[in-house]
């Protein structure tokens, strides 16, 4: 019996010592962008890859470090922060009731959704080569569906009586189309990476003329505001997400600084974790705009929108639609 016990603590001790070995492929360090297939490179960034063909498990841990985590919370800490404030404007909004309450409620699910798509994007996209497309695909809807809804929040609440009788017979469906465009352009960039030039100019060019559309309700209420409404909040708020976004598109378009320091950026300093912060200051500006418009310019918006809150949300629906089914068309593709 005394030689059994010890026996026994023995391959205890055994066992316990070959754990490290057994957990050890669950967590596999960053590798370097040479041991990972040509579509997960990055300019100017030579390691700290997570690598592919592992687990979902492994590919959907948040607490690691590599090239993508500062991207995932930055934009994962925005979801949730627009999920709580939310939840804080549905206890004073009835946006079942209230018809002119719909395009602000179109706008923070659109801003959740992208937001969220991002994420997830970002987090699992380094499965595999499939699931790299795929997920971006899902990002890209994401960001057609926040075009419209920024569109729709500018349109709706921030217009001026003047500007919105210039372009009210063309400005909803031109926002409709430049965000399916932007859709279709980012995916067919992404899918067809070899010509880099005609990428950024299929990706680019849309979201550009979709920006320039959507903020034109906010640009032209800013330079012609009198003095006495400078100091209104909600413009101070506009101004703020025009210059966020300005930057963050800057950063998007060109890689600095880990052109500066190559080989120097692999976990922070990213142009691209610039832009992801950046965006996300913008949206969370933009929210609190359009969430002022609401509260106080019922009597301007009410006249100029009537009983068109409907509309806008079936055409809201068919954005969905319509970018869903270009993104699984070309994930079809893609396999």
């Amino acid at each position: 019996m005394a030689t059994v016990v010890p026996e026994k603590l023995s391959r205890l001790f055994i066992n316990v010592r070959q754990v490290p070995q057994l957990l050890a492929p669950l967590s596999p360090s960053p590798v370097s962008s040479s041991e990972v297939p040509k579509v997960f490179w990055k300019p100017y960034i030579h390691t700290g890859y997570r690598p592919v063909q592992q687990t979902w498990r492994y590919s959907s841990t948040l607490c690691q470090q590599h090239n993508e985590a500062i991207n995932v919370w930055t934009h994962l800490v925005a979801a949730l922060i627009l999920l709580l404030r939310f939840q804080q404007l549905s206890q004073r909004v009835d946006f079942g009731r209230d018809l002119h309450a719909q395009p602000l409620l179109i706008i923070i699910v659109a801003s959740i959704t992208y937001l969220t798509f991002s994420t997830l994007a970002h987090l699992l996209q380094a499965k595999s080569e499939f699931w790299h497309y795929s997920f971006f695909f899902m990002d890209y809807v994401g960001v057609a569906i926040y075009q419209y809804g920024s569109a729709l929040g500018h349109y709706y609440y921030a217009i001026e009586p003047s500007w919105h009788e210039k372009i009210k017979g063309f400005y909803m469906p031109a926002a409709v189309l430049l965000a399916l465009l932007s859709c279709a352009g980012s995916c067919y960039a992404k899918y067809h990476q070899s010509t880099r030039l005609l990428s950024r100019l299929c990706q680019e060019l849309p979201s550009g003329l979709a920006y320039t559309l959507d903020i034109s309700p906010v640009i032209h209420r800013i330079f012609t505001a009198p003095p006495s409404e400078q100091a209104d909040p909600a413009l101070l708020y506009h101004k703020c997400q025009v210059l966020f976004f300005l930057i963050g598109a800057f950063f998007f378009s060109h890689p600095y600084p880990e052109k500066w320091f190559p080989g120097k950026c692999h976990f922070f300093g990213q142009s691209h974790q610039i832009f992801h912060v950046c965006l996300m200051l913008c949206t969370l500006a933009q929210i609190e705009a359009v969430v002022l418009d609401y509260e106080s310019r019922r009597h301007i918006y009410s006249t100029l929108q009537g009983d068109l809150a409907h509309n806008f949300s079936a055409l809201c629906l068919f954005t969905v639609t319509c970018s869903v089914l270009t993104a699984a068309y070309m994930a079809r593709k893609v396999k």
